[in-house]
């Protein structure tokens, strides 16, 4: 590994990627669709200016998926490289502290929409390739397929992965989409929770309504949905939707204790988010509630007058977006079922209610006694000068669990983020010593793993 490149060429490193993060490549807005094709575009050149072959922008339904190689040898073992150049929406764009297409460094720590979920840390692929380049050391095949709608729920990804089996043929799957405990303990995710989310209705009147003529005397869809939504956690913070835990996985006190080995401080905790207390599910810790137990959270709620000033009206519609985070045994499938079947249950006779599922993921746990995983807490040891911890992720990445059922491959989760990094939020960021950090460890994988294949 040749780190002496690594440190002279920094500074054009971080340029391209600042330049490819002013990109605005947000998937869930059509008017973003012109940024998402440039985004793509400057992917796929840089594909080609570290030397992989075979480069395309493979067409689908939706976004281009970005694909490169680099085959070495047929005898080698072969990596194939997930990731993703679509970002979360930037909105509330006023909560930023800097433009979140304009990206800034400071204090370490490049800010931008993107910064860290997922392009940074595609980028480190994209690099670390480079520097291998450099050294002359491709040790193992490489592929790597970088797609435009994980952000939005990847529906077509799984069309491309099943239509092309023998172009993505391989023998493990590389991520970074994850994050680590912190820069002084590295760690790697050994498990992902599942997904499934919805958008529900509730409709009263068929038009908005003064609140003094009509106020008390019809259901307001406002205080329906909210008194709806409230039912659905206990005063245990336990989901109340029958059979919702049926086939959650029981973790033993053993594993359990094992889990909370992980440094972790509540303290910390709150202070880092400026809460005054934890919360959730009774009779569980901070780590067991954010990795091995399933959720529920609303994640927007909108309807009737929110403008400047007072309008006394009774809306005739109220929405919300309703998230749940699955672990595993359970899925989407049937926690969509069971939602939308109590959802619908529980509305009073005064108003309507409409449930849209949107993108669902299953749970993974993936193992830690594969060659893989090996190799990949051997790079991090040699890079961070500690061995990684294994951890359970709070997260969804619904493409893991149809990489194993359609290809056939374990996924190891290879990231360099940080919790306190504001993915999906207002100033959003990446450190800088995260970003090498990462060109710097993921030779070390491919070397480690072809050495151990051999």
């Amino acid at each position: 590994m040749d780190t002496a490149y690594l440190k002279e060429n920094q500074d054009r490193f971080l340029t391209e990627l600042i330049d490819w993060l002013r990109i605005p490549s947000v998937s869930a807005d059509p008017k973003f669709a012109g940024d998402i094709t440039k985004a793509a575009e400057y992917l796929k050149a840089r594909f080609e200016e570290v030397g992989l072959d075979n480069v395309e922008l493979c067409p689908t339904a939706g976004n281009p998926i970005v694909y490169g190689e680099k085959i070495v040898d047929a005898s080698l073992p072969t990596v194939l490289v997930y990731g993703h150049y679509d970002v979360q929406p930037a909105d509330p764009y006023e909560l930023w502290d800097s433009p979140p297409f304009d990206p800034v460094i400071k204090d370490g720590k490049i800010y931008a929409r993107g910064a860290c979920d997922d392009k940074g840390q595609v980028y480190m692929h994209v690099k670390a390739l480079e520097v291998m380049k450099q050294a002359g050391d491709f040790p193992c095949n490489i592929k790597i397929m970088i797609e435009g709608e994980e952000e939005v729920g990847s529906n077509n990804l799984g069309i491309f992965v099943r239509a092309n089996k023998e172009k993505l043929r391989a023998d493990v799957i590389l991520v970074s989409d994850t994050g680590m405990l912190a820069n002084d303990v590295p760690s790697i995710e050994v498990g992902l929770r599942g997904l499934s989310y919805h958008e529900v209705e509730v409709t009263g009147p068929n038009r908005d309504l003064h609140s003094g003529l009509y106020g008390g005397a019809v259901a307001n869809p406002i205080n329906v949905l909210c008194k709806m939504i409230a039912s659905l956690h206990d005063e245990n913070n336990h989901i109340t939707i029958p059979g919702f835990y049926d086939n959650v996985a029981v973790l033993s006190t053993e594993e359990r204790a094992e889990l909370n080995r992980v440094p972790h401080s509540d303290d910390e905790f709150k202070q880092s988010i400026g809460l005054p207390d934890v919360y959730g599910e009774k009779g569980y810790t901070t780590v067991e509630r954010v990795g091995i137990r399933p959720t529920l959270d609303v994640n927007g709620i909108w309807g009737g007058y929110t403008g400047e000033g007072a309008k006394t009206v009774i809306a005739s519609k109220a929405y919300a977006k309703i998230s749940m985070r699955l672990v595993p045994n359970q899925t989407s499938e049937e926690i969509t079922q069971l939602f939308q079947q109590h959802f619908e249950s529980i509305a009073p006779s005064g108003v309507t209610v409409k449930v849209k599922p949107h993108h669902g993921g299953e749970p993974v746990v993936t193992p830690t006694d594969s060659v893989a995983y090996k190799a990949a807490a051997d790079a991090m040891e040699t890079t961070f000068g500690k061995r990684p911890i294994p951890t359970r992720g709070g997260g969804s990445i619904p493409i893991v669990a149809m990489f194993k059922s359609e290809l056939g491959l374990d996924t190891v989760l290879l990231g360099f983020g940080l919790d306190s990094d504001a993915i999906h939020s207002p100033n959003e960021h990446y450190g800088v010593f995260n970003f090498m950090k990462g060109i710097e460890t993921i030779p070390h994988f491919y070397q480690n793993y072809a050495a151990a294949m051999k």
